[in-house]
C-alpha cells in the first residue's frame, strides 16, 4: 500500500511538470516573441520566431521544440526548419539538425544546457524555390521538452503571419560585391523591369567600379530572368573600370509604344571622390569634370539595350554642378505626356528636385524648373485633377517629404497642403505609386507611398495609402521592421497587386508583391 501512494505521488508530480504545472513553471518559463520581417526564397536562413526560455536555476537541459505552422497558407511553401541559439540571430550556432516539413507540427531535436536567466533560441526555415510571394507563414513553439518537465511557451505575438518575398539580389551575387539603387517598372505589356546599381567591388557610391544591371520577370516578379548589364562604360577614354561608373537608373516606359528608357548618371575619373560632393561634379559639361547625364533606350520589352547616349549638353545647364535623373520610375500622363523625375545641384549648392518631360513620346525631353530647394531624389504622379505631384526626399534637417504640385508640367510650382509635416522619413529616398482600378463599375484609384517609416534610421520599410490624391494617408503595412539601406520602388505587378523592391534586412535587394486588398485594408 505505502508503495502504491508513493507511485501515486510520483505520477501526479510527473503529470503535473508535463502539463506545465506549477512545479516545472516555478523553475523553467518560455516565451515567443516575432519580428515583421520577409521569409525570403534564395535565403538559407530567415527567422521565424524568438523562443525565450528562462531558467531558474542551472543544469536543466532542453531536448526539443515543437513548431506550430498551423497559420501556414501552405506548409509545402518551406523546405526545412532549424533552431539556432544565442544572444542574437546567429545561424552558427545550431540546435539540433534541420528538419524536413511534413506535418502542421514539427519536432526538432537536440541538446542545449540552460543558464540561470534567459535563454534564447531562433527558430528558422529555408523555403522552396518556387514558394508562392502571395502566401504568409505563422509558427509559433507550442512545446518545449526539457529534462525538468514540458512546458508550454506563451505566445506573446500571436497571430502575426510573416509575409513570403524574394531576395532579388544578394551580397557577391554573380560576383558583384554590392547591389543598390534599384528602379522599378512595369513594361506596355506586363512585364516588370528592375534596374539596379551593380557595385562590383565595394558598397560605396561613386566613384568605384559601377555598371547598371537589369532583371525581368513576366509573371508578377515570381521568376525573373538572369542579370544583364544594359549600362557598362568600360574602359573609356583609357581609364581603368573604377573610374568609369554608372550608378542611379532611372525607368520611364511609354504605354502608346511600348519603349522604354533607362537613365543613369556616369563619372569620368575623380577616384576618392563623391558626385554630390565637394571635389566630385564641376560646372559645365565636360566629361572627367562634370557627371554625366546617359540614355539608353529598349524597343523590345526589355530584352535588349541600345548603346548608351550622352544626353548632358542637352539637359544640363551649364552653371549646375550636377544634373542626374532620380533613381526611380517615370510616369505617362493621360494624355501620354511622359514625365521622368530627376534630381540636381546649383551653383549655390543648392539641391533640387524637378522632371524631365517628353510630349512627343520621347523625340525631344525639355527640363522642368525646380520643384523647390533643398531636395533629391524624388517621384511624380498625376492626381485626380490632372495634376502632378512631386513627393521629394528632404536634404535639411527636418526629417519629413517635401511634396510639391505642377499644373504646368513644371513651369510653376506650389507646396502641397501636407509638405514638410506628414509624411516621416530619415533622409531616404522614396517611392510614390499611382494604382489604378475598377470597383463597381467605376474608374478609381489610390496613390501608394513607400519609405523606411521613421526619423532615426531606415528601418521599419512600409507602405503607406492614400484615398485622397495624399492628404491623409491612413492606413500602413509594415514591411520590414529590420535595418536596410531602404531605396523603395513600386510598380504594378498585375491588376490586383503592387510590386515593390527595396533594400531591407535580409537581402541587398528585396522583391515582394502585395494584394491591393491588402494594402487598402479592405
Amino acid at each position: 500500500m505505502r508503495m502504491q501512494s508513493r507511485l501515486g505521488v510520483l505520477g501526479l508530480l510527473l503529470a503535473s511538470l508535463s502539463t506545465g504545472g506549477g512545479a516545472i513553471a516555478a523553475e523553467v518559463a518560455a516565451v515567443v516573441t516575432q519580428e515583421v520581417r520577409p521569409v525570403l526564397v534564395r535565403n538559407d536562413h530567415n527567422r521565424l520566431l524568438k523562443l525565450t526560455v528562462t531558467c531558474q536555476k542551472p543544469y536543466v537541459v532542453v531536448d526539443s521544440l515543437t513548431v506550430s505552422l498551423s497559420g501556414t497558407d501552405d506548409r509545402d511553401d518551406i523546405d526545412v526548419l532549424e533552431v539556432f541559439r544565442g544572444t542574437q540571430f546567429n545561424p552558427q550556432v545550431r540546435f539540433g539538425d534541420s528538419v524536413s516539413v511534413r506535418g502542421r507540427r514539427v519536432k526538432i531535436a537536440g541538446h542545449a544546457r540552460l543558464e540561470k536567466g534567459e535563454n534564447h533560441f531562433w527558430v528558422s526555415c529555408r523555403l522552396e524555390s518556387d514558394a508562392d510571394l502571395d502566401h504568409h507563414v505563422d509558427a509559433t513553439c507550442v512545446q518545449v521538452e526539457t529534462s525538468a518537465g514540458n512546458i508550454r511557451p506563451v505566445d506573446k505575438t500571436k497571430g502575426l503571419r510573416l509575409r513570403i518575398g524574394l531576395a532579388l539580389r544578394k551580397h557577391f551575387d554573380d560576383g558583384v560585391h554590392t547591389y543598390r539603387i534599384a528602379a522599378l517598372a512595369t513594361s506596355a505589356k506586363g512585364t516588370l523591369l528592375c534596374a539596379y546599381d551593380m557595385r562590383r567591388r565595394k558598397g560605396r557610391d561613386l566613384q568605384e567600379d559601377i555598371d547598371i544591371g537589369l532583371m525581368r520577370s513576366t509573371d508578377g516578379g515570381q521568376t525573373w530572368t538572369p542579370q544583364q548589364v544594359i549600362m557598362d562604360m568600360g574602359t573609356w577614354g583609357g581609364h581603368p573600370q573604377h573610374l568609369n561608373g554608372v550608378s542611379d537608373p532611372g525607368l520611364i516606359v511609354d504605354p502608346a509604344t511600348g519603349q522604354i528608357w533607362c537613365f543613369a548618371v556616369w563619372m569620368v575619373g575623380k577616384e576618392g571622390n563623391h558626385q554630390w560632393n565637394e571635389g566630385g561634379s564641376e560646372k559645365g559639361w565636360e566629361i572627367g569634370k562634370s557627371a554625366q547625364f546617359l540614355m539608353a533606350t529598349s524597343t523590345d520589352d526589355g530584352k535588349t539595350w541600345s548603346e548608351p547616349k550622352n544626353m548632358t549638353r542637352t539637359w544640363k545647364k551649364k552653371e549646375w554642378i550636377l544634373y542626374a535623373p532620380s533613381p526611380q520610375s517615370g510616369i505617362a500622363l493621360a494624355d501620354g505626356t511622359l514625365v521622368m523625375p530627376t534630381q540636381g545641384r546649383d551653383e549655390n549648392n543648392g539641391h533640387f528636385s524637378n522632371l524631365l518631360v517628353s510630349t512627343d513620346h520621347g523625340k525631344t525631353w525639355t527640363v522642368s524648373g525646380k520643384a523647390s530647394v533643398g531636395n533629391t531624389e524624388c517621384q511624380a504622379v498625376q492626381l485626380g485633377d490632372g495634376s502632378i505631384m512631386l513627393n521629394s526626399r528632404t536634404e535639411s534637417p527636418t526629417k519629413f517629404r517635401t511634396v510639391n504640385v505642377t499644373r504646368d508640367l513644371g513651369k510653376t510650382w506650389t507646396p502641397h497642403p501636407t509638405s514638410l509635416k506628414t509624411l516621416i522619413e530619415p533622409n531616404c529616398n522614396g517611392s510614390t505609386y499611382r494604382f489604378d482600378y475598377r470597383s463597381r463599375g467605376r474608374n478609381r484609384h489610390v496613390l501608394l507611398f513607400a519609405n523606411p517609416f521613421s526619423q532615426t534610421g531606415r528601418d521599419h520599410h512600409s507602405i503607406r495609402t492614400s484615398f485622397d490624391d495624399g492628404m491623409t494617408w491612413p492606413k500602413r503595412v509594415l514591411l520590414d521592421i529590420g535595418r536596410g539601406a531602404g531605396y523603395p520602388s513600386l510598380s504594378r505587378a498585375d491588376d490586383n497587386h503592387v510590386g515593390i523592391v527595396y533594400e531591407g534586412s535580409g537581402a541587398k535587394l528585396v522583391y515582394q508583391r502585395l494584394s491591393l486588398k491588402d494594402l487598402m485594408g479592405r
